[in-house]
């Protein structure tokens, strides 16, 4: 297998592994912009991909070959009201934001496993028929080196991913909402002296963040996995939040370093298929992704400047 090969392989598994990564780690930005710590996305990962199985699985027969994407839907409004607890905690009650983003995760864990065995009978759900399949984009796919890298053998659900980073961008930095969503996570007294409600737009910000994750989870299951079992979701919320870090809080950066992460979670997986890498023992393989997110976090953790207000309750008229 030549060198392209091995690219043309490797690339469009990166960019689809990257996919529930990169939606995830946008919500997180939106979260953390506003001045709240997030680190339920991994809990807000779990419910979306229960939903979207459960979803699939039960109006297959009603929607059809539209399932999957109906589903995505569906993850997207339970996982949104499912933030709802976090934000309720960390906004108006005031509690460490750390410590409710943990009961979240945790909570979303118990809930969709008691939930599968009291729907299903077993520890996971059925497999979907009806899930996201690759496929090749019509005209470029026949670009010379691009068509085959990025245009072949490719999921919608990456083209979606890509395509809400570059919508979050937009919205953080060149709308009225953006500056002043960022103006709540910075200096969230002076966004109240201008009239900015503070607490609705932490709200605001930690719905976008469970509803973005639900997608991601959503799309994990049904693209990947295609059950939901207490596996299907392992450590991928964390590595989107290392993702969210490692891009300095900053949508087009949070996507690039999940396509870093999206890069080493396919070479973990599908690198037994590729030469010279098949030789490496199937367990550094495995624990590359988690290992890279450390060395990430500890190499840059230091040097991202966090929004000024994160973690920090805002108390109406004290400073």
């Amino acid at each position: 297998m030549s060198f392209l090969e091995v690219l043309y392989f490797l690339v469009p598994a990166a960019i689809a592994y990257a996919a529930p990564l990169i939606l995830t780690a946008i919500g997180g930005v939106f979260s953390e912009r506003s001045g709240v710590v997030n680190i339920g996305l991994e809990g807000l990962m779990v419910m979306g991909a229960f939903i979207g199985i459960l979803f699939n699985l039960t109006f297959v027969n009603v929607f059809g070959a539209g399932t999957e994407w109906m589903a995505l839907l569906a993850a997207m409004v339970v996982a949104a009201l499912f933030s709802l607890l976090h934000a309720v905690a960390s906004v108006s009650f005031r509690a460490d934001q750390v410590v409710s983003g943990v009961a979240i995760n945790l909570l979303a864990v118990a809930l969709c496993l008691f939930l599968v065995k009291m729907i299903y009978g077993k520890g996971q759900t059925d497999f979907v028929q009806e899930r996201f399949l690759r496929t090749d984009f019509p005209i470029l796919e026949k670009i010379p080196f691009f068509g085959p890298l990025f245009f072949q053998n490719f999921y919608w659900t990456s083209t979606l991913a890509i395509g809400i980073a570059v919508l979050a961008w937009i919205v953080l930095y060149y709308t009225p909402f953006g500056l002043r969503l960022r103006a709540v996570g910075e200096h969230p007294m002076a966004a109240d002296t201008m009239g900015i409600n503070v607490t609705r737009m932490r709200y605001i910000a930690v719905m976008i963040s469970g509803g973005l994750a639900g997608i991601g989870g959503a799309i994990y299951s049904q693209s990947i996995s295609l059950d939901f079992s207490h596996s299907t979701i392992n450590g991928q919320g964390f590595m989107a939040l290392a993702a969210m870090i490692f891009g300095k809080w900053h949508p087009l950066g949070a996507m690039g370093a999940a396509l870093f992460f999206g890069f080493a979670q396919a070479l973990s997986i599908v690198g037994g298929s590729l030469p010279v890498i098949s030789e490496i023992p199937s367990v550094f393989l495995l624990i590359l992704p988690y290992v890279l997110t450390i060395l990430a976090l500890a190499g840059f953790i230091g040097k991202a400047n966090a929004p000024k207000a994160l973690g920090t309750p805002y108390i109406k008229g004290k400073r």
